[in-house]
């Protein structure tokens, strides 16, 4: 997984994390994903799509940056990119309150899908904490590896960009994000915005409109939060990883 023989890393990305990739850690964590998966284990997202949130948003691209926790745990939910499912799959519940809370904010409707690949390739990165899952196991990867190497990627935004957003939703984001330096950066905090908290706080948080108002402020291009309708997707060939 982390040889260069696998995959290959957005070459942007590589030149600031990729030596991260050899450290001992995550060779381990490596090892164990070669384990599980000879163990039977279904690993999710599938192997090309583990590092989609870098490959779709390289690093000079970055505006806004949305961290989630970990992939989605069901068959063909999952592509690479957090709080995203593939087209043809149903609209998770935290999603649906990301959609509610869109509209609320910019009077933008639903979509009809959960794909935000729309939003990566404006400059939204979309980062997991933890960027493999295995199928039915929520969290199954958690303290194997992968929040190192997502803190690095967090770490080389703060310290070589400046002007970004950071949308931080619940207290693990927020944990993850507390390195960024907020004289640099807008970081935006609200509740996650899981169907148990969503109504703390999250809806009525006006992150979307807050971004593009800080950037367009900061001389940046807004994000078109609009996404295209399913029609306009095509749905991926389902298949074990």
């Amino acid at each position: 997984m982390t040889g260069a023989d696998r995959i290959k890393l957005e070459p942007s990305w590589k030149a600031r994390v990729g030596d991260y990739l050899l450290r001992e850690d995550m060779q381990a964590l490596s090892a164990f994903l070669h384990e599980r998966k000879a163990a039977g284990a279904r690993i999710f997202p599938p192997g090309p799509q583990i590092f989609a949130a870098l490959d779709a948003t390289p690093f000079d691209r970055v505006k806004v940056v949305i961290l989630g926790q970990d992939p989605y745990h069901g068959f063909g939910q999952a592509h690479g990119l957090c709080f995203s499912v593939q087209p043809g799959t149903a609209v998770p519940p935290s999603l649906e309150n990301v959609y509610k809370e869109l509209q609320r904010d910019l009077g933008i409707r639903p979509p009809g899908h959960g794909c935000l690949t729309h939003w990566a390739e404006q400059g939204v990165l979309l980062l997991n904490a933890v960027l493999t899952v295995e199928e039915g196991r929520a969290g199954a990867h958690q303290g194997k590896g992968w929040e190192g190497f997502t803190d690095a990627i967090v770490e080389a935004l703060n310290r070589e960009r400046e002007h970004l957003v950071f949308m931080l939703w619940g207290s693990y984001a927020q944990k993850k994000g507390a390195v960024i330096d907020t004289s640099r950066h807008r970081v935006l905090r609200a509740p996650h915005p899981s169907p148990l908290s969503a109504h703390r706080g999250f809806i009525g948080c006006g992150h979307f409109s807050a971004a593009n108002e800080y950037l367009v402020r900061n001389g940046q291009t807004p994000i078109d939060w609009a996404l295209p309708p399913a029609a306009a997707l095509t749905a991926p060939a389902s298949g074990p990883t």
